[in-house]
């Protein structure tokens, strides 16, 4: 970036211009000002973390399957009679001549 005679010569600058008093003061400001900007650009690495952490909790609550207690109620369509046979209505099954009451 700079090297040690840059350097030199942008110090000397800064002495002329604001003079030897203000420079301490100038230098403590400085400081100050670095120290807020860390402690800043640390808060905002953190409240990212927070949200990134958030952000995944969500998303596994909303691709975790749910699991509902209850008990279950068998529908109207596979309905089954006490001796156990299905009162459900018969189907055709294709390749087969569907069945016809005898009278």
């Amino acid at each position: 970036m700079f090297g040690l005679s840059e350097l030199a010569i942008i110090l000397i600058v800064v002495i002329l211009v604001l003079g030897a008093k203000k420079l301490p003061d100038l230098a403590r400001s400085a400081g100050k000002s670095a120290r807020i900007l860390k402690a800043e650009a640390r808060a905002m690495k953190e409240e990212q973390a927070a949200h990134e952490q958030t952000a995944q909790a969500d998303q596994a609550d909303r691709t975790a399957p749910r699991v509902v207690q209850g008990e279950i109620i068998p529908s109207a369509n596979s309905a089954t009679t006490d001796a156990g046979q299905s009162t459900a209505p018969r189907t055709h099954t294709p390749g087969t001549e569907p069945s016809r009451p005898q009278a």
